[in-house]
This record gives C-alpha cells, structure tokens and sequence, in this order.
C-alpha cells in the first residue's frame, strides 16, 4: 500500500477522464472525417468488420428487418430451392421410385419428381403419385419433418413481423431557422404515419460539431417542449437560439465550416402494443434553411368540424 500511494504521489498517469458528452460514438469516430454520423433513416455510418460468418450471421433479424415484399420473396425462393433440391433427390433414386408418375426419363420426369415434392412438403397428397421403394419412402419422411419445420419457422417469423411494434415517423425534409417570438430558434416537423397512435412522445436533439482541434463535440439543445402527451397530428419540435444557444450568433457559413449536424432521437409508447418504439434522424447544416418557416399543415373544418392535416405539406415551406 504505501509504494502504491509513493507512486500516485510521484506523478504516475492518472486515468484520462470521462467526456459526459461521448453519445457512445467513442473518441475515434468522433475525430473521423466522415461527414455524417447518422443518417436520414436513422441507420448509423458505423462498420463493424472482423467477424466470423457465423459470429456476424443473424438471420432471424435480418428477416425481421427485410421489407414485406422482400421477406415473401425470400419466402417463396426458399420453397422452390428446398423442393428443387428434394427433386433432385427423387430423381436421382430412380425411375421407379414414384409409382403413377406417367414420364420415364428427361424433364418430364424431373417435373413429376418436383411436383410430387411440392405435394409431399405443403402436404396437399392428390394420390395420384406415390412412393414405391424404400428409399422414396424414406426421403418422404425427411422432407415431411423438414417441411413441418420450415412452415412452423416462417409461420412465426411472419407472426413476429405483424407483432413488432415500429415506430414510423415522418420528418420533414428540411429543418429551418425562423423568427420565433423576440429572436429565432431552430425547428423540424414530425407526423405519425402509423394508424396506430403514439402517446407521451419525447423529443432529444442534439448538436455534433468539429472543434478547431478537429474532434467533434456533441451539444445537447434544449427544447421548448421536450414532450407531448399525445401526437394524433403534427408537432413542430423547437429549439429557441436564446443567449444560452450553441446556436447564438452562428452563421449557415460557420454551420457548415464545423460540419454541424443535428442528431435527432423520439421515443414514444405505442397505444395497440403498449411498447415503447423509437425513431431516429438527423439534419447537417445544408439541410437547414434560414429565414424560412413551414407552412399550415390543416387543411378547413369540414361540415362537421373535424380537424385534418395533409401530411404530404409536411415539408413544406414559406420563405420570409
């Protein structure tokens, strides 16, 4: 103990210490020259590499994240390949394998073996082609477990699909910097595009800017409104440049100098699935448009009085 306390006194290096701001980017990307951190979607302009093929291969998530027309087309690619390959089997049993089956030989018969594979796994069974050997017999019951298996799998990934709450949020195109109250202030706009509604919705931005030594600094901005209880329509997410502002005095030439970007993160619960869902985006500073405000989003009271917006001016702006 008291040669570790001579060397703490002797000047030994002491731990670096903490940046409270590191949104978890770390210190290398941070000093990185790529301009953008995240991107519109919300996916990050991160690689990880170095991994094993089955370390990195995760297919259940990637079926999750395809889009539903490619996820059926996965599906229906892997219905064909699986009774093509069950096909091949057949066909290479022989001849007399299938009884009933009227061709002998070439691609008739490899249609017939294929065909008779596709009854066998959706087990529709027509009768009219039936195994005669024992080894026909066999692989029938290989590829009745398979396809039993292969249907409950994609039965409930398909299933996992419809019961994944996500978030689909639109953000305007643009962000702007317009006249609010005695100054400006910086402002997006956000609308649901889910039927489903979204409740106690919560807003965090923050700014990501080169310092002159060249790493970045993550400046989180305050809000006006950091929250809404509910979100049936649009809101308009307001950051006031007030004295206390990174933005306070700042140029689009100095934004755009310090490769600014504003990192933009909504959480919210979802009302069908009780879940909270999330959603991300960002602006850099030539996605910012000054002197500008958006446009009126409500389109006039019906007969009834019923209020209605048009998400398609979600972008929409009126220059001052």
């Amino acid at each position: 103990m008291k040669d570790e306390k001579r060397n703490s006194a002797a000047g030994s290096p002491a731990a670096p210490p903490v940046d409270r701001n590191d949104l978890g980017f770390g210190s290398v990307v941070a000093r990185q020259a790529r301009e953008r951190l995240l991107n519109r979607d919300g996916s990050f302009n991160v690689e990880r590499r170095g991994l094993g093929f089955f370390e990195s291969l995760s297919a259940y998530h990637w079926l999750l994240e395809l889009s539903w027309p490619r996820f059926l087309a996965v599906l229906a690619a892997g219905f064909l390949t699986v009774n093509f390959c069950f096909a091949v089997a057949y066909f290479l049993i022989g001849a007399d394998a299938l009884s009933g089956a009227v061709a002998r030989q070439g691609a008739g018969r490899f249609l017939t073996d294929f065909f008779f594979s596709v009854q066998t796994f959706a087990t529709i069974g027509y009768g009219g082609i039936a195994p005669a050997r024992l080894a026909a017999n066999v692989l029938v019951v290989v590829e009745a477990i398979t396809g039993l298996l292969l249907v409950a799998l994609g039965t409930g990934i398909s299933f996992a699909r419809f019961a994944r709450p996500r978030a689909k949020i639109l953000f305007s195109e643009q962000a702007v910097v317009a006249p609010y109250r005695d100054g400006l202030a910086f402002m997006f706009r956000i609308a649901n595009a889910n039927r489903s509604e979204l409740t106690d919705v919560q807003a965090r931005v923050l700014l990501a800017q080169r310092r002159e030594s060249g790493d970045r600094e993550f400046l989180p901005l305050a809000l006006e409104r950091e929250s809404v209880l509910f979100f049936p329509l649009s809101w308009t997410v307001v950051h006031p440049i007030d004295d206390k502002s990174p933005l306070r005095g700042r140029t689009p030439e100095e934004l755009a100098a310090a490769k600014a970007e504003f990192l933009i993160l909504l959480s919210g619960t979802d009302e069908t699935f009780a879940q909270v869902v999330h959603a991300r985006s960002s602006y850099e500073a030539a996605e910012l448009v000054w002197n500008a405000r958006f446009a009126s989003l409500y389109d006039p009271p019906g007969a009834d009085g019923q209020i209605s917006i048009d998400v398609t001016r979600l972008s929409t702006i009126e220059r001052l």
